[in-house]
């Protein structure tokens, strides 16, 4: 007899510290009443996410496994031994949508080479968000994830993204490490043409939530704090 096989849901979390049914439909929370076998970034901060969506879950019976930058590629595919049993598995990340910059891509991978169902819910991404909030050309942009963290070697990733939005009108998004983010916006400013935009998306749904779109000139006049706070940053030349 054949067993039919379970669906693979990507389940997308909050951005930060705000009670998560104020920006998860309620899709989210049937998904998690119903599903016992979870692919995870960290063990700890999924339990707690899923606690929080439904507190009467028993803990005892999540069946969890994690999934992040140090595993290795021979772990992946066997996480999704439950789908060909017939359960249904989650795929959680610790913030925003898994799959978009978030180790759990890898495991989507493996579940189309099994024909595993992919069920994405609905959930904030902060790469949208901040491009909906932006005011720049949504029709083309570019996700670059870290810039490069030597300064001299940053500069020239900077100076070559600057130049492709303005030869493609192509918006380029990119992070820092939370600590850091205040040094990237005054590198930005150093180092980018005068009239060029920035966009500063920080703790983007969340009470302290911070957006702005300026021109680098302008920017250099702003003070603002992004120390510690999850951040995006994008340009248009």
């Amino acid at each position: 007899m054949t067993v039919k096989k379970g669906n693979l849901y990507l389940i997308p979390c909050p951005l930060g510290d705000i009670s998560p049914l104020e920006v998860l439909p309620l899709s989210v929370k049937n998904a998690i009443e119903k599903i016992d076998h979870y692919i995870v970034e960290h063990e700890k901060n999924a339990r707690r996410f899923i606690k929080s969506i439904a507190p009467e879950k028993q803990q005892s019976t999540l069946k969890i496994q994690e999934i992040n930058k140090f595993t290795n590629e021979s772990e992946i595919p066997p996480m999704l031994n439950p789908c060909l049993e017939g359960f249904d598995v989650g795929i959680i990340s610790d913030a925003g949508c898994p799959g978009i910059a978030d180790p759990g891509a890898r495991a989507v991978h493996y579940a189309h080479e099994k024909s595993i169902k992919i069920v994405p819910l609905v959930g904030p991404s902060s790469l949208l968000l901040a491009m909906m909030a932006s005011g720049f050309n949504g029709q083309n942009f570019a996700f670059n994830g870290y810039l490069p963290i030597d300064k001299g070697e940053r500069k020239t990733e900077m100076k070559r993204l600057e130049k492709l939005s303005k030869d493609f009108d192509q918006s380029q998004l990119f992070i820092e490490t939370p600590y850091r983010n205040n040094q990237m916006l005054q590198s930005l400013t150093e180092n980018l043409s005068a009239h060029t935009k920035i966009c500063v998306a920080c703790d983007i749904t969340l009470p302290s939530e911070y957006i702005k779109t300026a021109p680098v000139e302008l920017w250099k006049k702003i003070k603002v704090d992004l120390h510690k706070r999850p951040t995006l940053f994008i340009i248009q030349g």
